[in-house]
């Protein structure tokens, strides 16, 4: 009895062992009657996870007999379920010593224990130990060879110097977000000004909670306001980097197509709208969880268990229409998952990072976090496991991180939370990182009434062309995109019946350290409108279009393609630096340059004329650098509509 009582201790660890028991010092049946009594009352708190009791009796019993291996070893049992692996190794070395023969059936679970220390190399010499125990049982051969690829990995791992240099120092959020139930699932606006999160409550009801930066701290946490918290569970949310959507997950609601279900709520004047299902789509009458939301929230990852994956819980991902609707989702494909369970997707601002948990991709044990990046044809790259300590021996769970990369949240149970799980911050590790990402937002408006106006922003990489993001801004015109350092930018802004919006950002080589506030004026298509063409770009002294001009080029040909009336003019500039004569013809030749660009692709030449100004024009004091670089321009004017 004593021997089964010991071994049930290590139950959650993934064993059962039923081995002889081959004793030389140790003998079970000699164990004093009264140490005994308190052994069994231990196991009644045991069973019902009231562990810190039972260590209490435990120690009273081997203070009575101290060479009562089994108590040792269910003391160090229990610390074990406790993840004080501390105490936990340090109670299996005291029953190692009383016979270490009879300690070789419980050297899987002391493994684990140093596992759970980061000593992952004594970790691998005990899981070795144990795994020579003549007629394992096939249960025990499974978990302990898995085991010990988990330790090799570690090991493997540590060779990283990144890793082994990695200062790992998770800081409660206190008592103001922190509470004596659980909190988790953390989610951030883009500007960190808003922390939302799951708290559950009464035991089994799950709510939104909110808290807020004042002062460079978060206030006290409070339930979202609205529509949005029910008597139902909610829960596994994304808020939306503006602020203003919030997607998550429903569980059993009355219009449910599956046992959970993606609903979405919309911020209003009044608070959180009434969660709306995102219908058959999306939904499916499987289990369909753990939302996030791109930055352009162009794209919806979430977790699914629907037919057609890779086995488990699967990512997928759904992309939103020009009609407003979401499409088909797509499986994320067998680079993110595998036949175990993928879940909790986190795509950071750069709309490149991906984080998400895997039990299925070779880890530590347990759910790690693993990291892929996107991309430029929208594929994923093969994940990269997270590495010790962000990821233990323990099931890790969501991972959200700030837009300049630096700094994450998690829920975590660690010895200094609150009650259960609790939300704790901490910095990334650099290699492991998502680019830094800054952002523009402002406001669309009509040049002559300044009304707001609904419009199309894209942000797209110069040099590959490739669309980063799309956004519509709401029926005011604010809008909201963000931008990963490392690249360049054309901005543009589109509206029918204007002309459109143009802006350039290099942050290939250098970026700024703030964001951006652009409110923009969109001029109406008439006679004599003008605009600068910020991303047309010319090789130096030269009228030969760079091919980074590509994006803006086929800009324009696009505006004539939807107005097959307009007629324009392509203005050249330059700045004073060297001769009048020079300058005029360098300005003519280049405004040249852009009308045959256009010309060769499909505009009738008879709706083009181009001039040349040279230096005559200038727009800044040619003095400066900066100044130069402004009176260097290409500029479209509108000759008729």
């Amino acid at each position: 009895m004593l021997k089964r009582i010991a071994i049930f201790i290590t139950i959650a660890f993934a064993i059962i062992c039923t081995l002889p028991l081959n004793a030389q010092q140790y003998n079970p049946d000699k164990i004093n009657a009264k140490a005994a009594k308190l052994y069994q009352q231990a196991m009644q708190q045991a069973e019902n996870d009231n562990f810190p009791e039972g260590i209490r009796l435990l120690k009273d019993a081997v203070k009575i007999d101290p060479n009562f291996a089994d108590a040792w070893l269910s003391i160090a049992g229990m610390y074990g379920e406790l993840k004080d692996y501390d105490n936990a190794i340090l109670h299996y070395e005291r029953a190692k010593s009383i016979d270490s023969n009879y300690f070789r059936d419980y050297n899987l679970p002391f493994s684990i224990n140093l596992a759970g220390k980061g000593r992952f190399e004594d970790a691998l010499k005990a899981v070795n130990s144990f795994m020579m125990v003549n007629d394992l049982n096939e249960s025990s051969q499974r978990a302990s060879s898995y085991r010990r690829r988990c330790y090799l990995f570690a090991l493997e791992q540590a060779k990283n110097p990144d890793i082994a240099n990695y200062n790992f120092t998770p800081i409660n959020l206190g008592d103001s977000v922190n509470s004596a139930v659980s909190e988790y699932y953390p989610t951030l606006t883009i500007d960190n000004s808003q922390l939302i999160f799951t708290r559950r409550v009464n035991n089994y009801n799950e709510d939104f909670y909110e808290t807020r930066i004042e002062g460079g701290k978060w206030n006290r946490s409070s339930g979202l306001t609205g529509m949005i918290n029910s008597n139902l569970n909610e829960g596994a949310q994304s808020i939306s980097q503006d602020g203003q959507w919030l997607v998550f997950t429903g569980c059993n609601f009355p219009d449910g197509l599956g046992s959970c279900d993606l609903y979405i709520s919309y911020l209003t004047p009044q608070g959180w709208s009434e969660p709306l299902n995102l219908g058959s789509k999306v939904n499916s009458e499987f289990w369909d969880s753990a939302p996030s939301l791109s930055p352009d929230k162009r794209d919806l990852y979430f977790a699914s268990r629907r037919q057609g994956g890779f086995g488990g819980n699967d990512i997928w991902v759904t992309h939103l229409g020009t009609d407003g609707k979401w499409s088909e989702p797509e499986n994320l494909g067998p680079e993110i998952n595998t036949s175990g369970d993928e879940s909790c997707p986190f795509i950071h601002a750069d709309n490149q990072s991906l984080y998400f948990t895997s039990n299925g991709l070779q880890g530590y044990g347990g759910d790690d976090l693993f990291m892929a990046r996107k991309g430029p044809k929208g594929s994923f790259s093969l994940p990269r496991n997270l590495g010790y300590p962000i990821n233990t021996i323990e099931n890790e769970g969501s991972l959200v991180i700030t837009a300049d990369g630096s700094t994450a949240y998690y829920a975590s149970d660690r010895a200094d939370s609150k009650g259960g799980l609790d939300l704790y911050t901490f910095t990334m590790r650099n290699d492991v990182r998502p680019v830094k990402t800054l952002w523009i937002k402002g406001r669309v408006m009509d040049e002559k009434t300044k009304d707001g106006l609904p419009s199309a922003v894209e942000l797209t990489d110069i040099l590959t062309r490739q669309m980063i993001s799309k956004v519509q801004t709401d029926e005011t015109g604010n809008y909201l995109i963000t931008l990963p350092i490392g690249r360049d930018y054309a901005f543009n802004v589109n509206r029918k019946g204007y002309l459109f919006y143009s802006e350039n950002f290099s942050l290939s080589q250098k970026s700024p350290d703030s964001t951006y506030n652009i409110d923009i004026l969109l001029k109406p298509i008439t006679a004599n409108a003008t605009i600068v063409l910020k991303n047309i770009f010319f090789e130096t002294n030269s009228a030969a279009l760079g091919s980074n001009s590509e994006v803006e080029l086929e800009r324009i040909v696009q505006l004539l393609k939807e107005n097959p009336s307009l007629s324009i003019q392509l203005n050249g500039h330059t700045d004073n630096v060297g001769k009048a004569a020079d300058n005029l013809k360098l300005s003519n030749d280049r405004a040249h340059s852009v009308v045959n660009f256009l010309v060769k692709n499909g505009v009738d030449a008879k709706r083009l004329t181009h001039k040349g100004f040279g230096a005559t024009v200038p727009v800044a004091d040619n003095n400066s650098e900066e100044g130069r670089a402004l009176n260097r321009r290409t500029e479209l004017k509108v000759i008729s509509q």
